[in-house]
């Protein structure tokens, strides 16, 4: 199992609504597009959302209608991006990425999950220290023939910072800045990647088990069934994971 595997990855594509799916990819097209501009070969950003969204097989009508009424003139709704922090059963780290048209109403959503699932939100700050803010690329092994230490070469020289060998996967990390140069170094080399992004990644992780683990994965359910939360990062992994699952 890779290390840094996101926690969205670990629930089965079939407790996902794809509808709820498709509204977060859209809301993080239409913010990408508004700030940075329609065309994905000028705008990273919007590159890496229209990218992720096609991985979930997004329709490309849908996406193309998100980059339509970010641009067009029609639309004034503005998203704001925040992230709030807080502390789940058993007192692990819980951070949520949030895209959001009334702050208002999404903090007291956030909050309510907080607390009724046995934890509690708190203030900016409180869990971040205990993450790194990373680009992360993944690369699956049994998709590319290179050998350990070609890999290694190829990205420490594009700029990256460390490379970390699964027996599935290589995990590439950056300095969030230099994601976009690593990126298109590696793109160049032939290279493609399951998992393409900055990101929160903990520093540590810790077990959860028993009636805790039951309580932190209807959070989990509950975050996800949020229109506004784009992401959650967690310092927490259930008992049985492991690096070597």
């Amino acid at each position: 199992m890779p290390k840094f595997k996101l926690f969205k990855d670990r629930k089965g594509k079939a407790d996902q609504a794809k509808n709820n799916k498709f509204v977060k990819l859209a809301r993080e097209i239409y913010v990408q597009a508004r700030s940075g501009g329609p065309s994905p070969e000028s705008n990273f950003g919007l590159k890496n959302a229209i990218a992720a969204a096609r991985a979930e097989q997004m329709p490309t009508e849908n996406i193309e209608r998100a980059i339509k009424r970010a641009t067009g003139n029609s639309d004034n709704v503005e998203y704001a991006e925040i992230m709030y922090e807080g502390y789940g059963p058993g007192g692990v780290a819980i951070m949520v990425r949030c895209l959001t048209d009334n702050r208002n109403r999404t903090a007291a959503d956030v909050r309510a999950v907080f607390n009724k699932r046995g934890g509690n939100m708190g203030e900016s700050g409180c869990v971040s220290y205990m993450f790194d803010h990373k680009g992360l690329l993944v690369i699956n092994r049994e998709d590319f023939g290179a050998d350990e230490d070609t890999v290694m070469m190829q990205a420490l020289e594009a700029g990256a910072e460390d490379v970390i060998v699964n027996e599935d996967s290589f995990e590439i990390l950056t300095h969030p800045h230099e994601f976009e140069q690593v990126k298109t170094a590696l793109e160049n080399e032939g290279y493609g990647f399951t998992e393409a992004g900055v990101r929160w990644l903990p520093q540590t992780m810790v077990k959860a088990e028993g009636e805790n683990a039951e309580k932190l994965m209807k959070m989990m359910d509950a975050f996800e069934d949020n229109d506004d939360v784009q992401d959650v990062y967690v310092n927490f992994e259930l008992e049985g994971d492991s690096d070597h699952d």
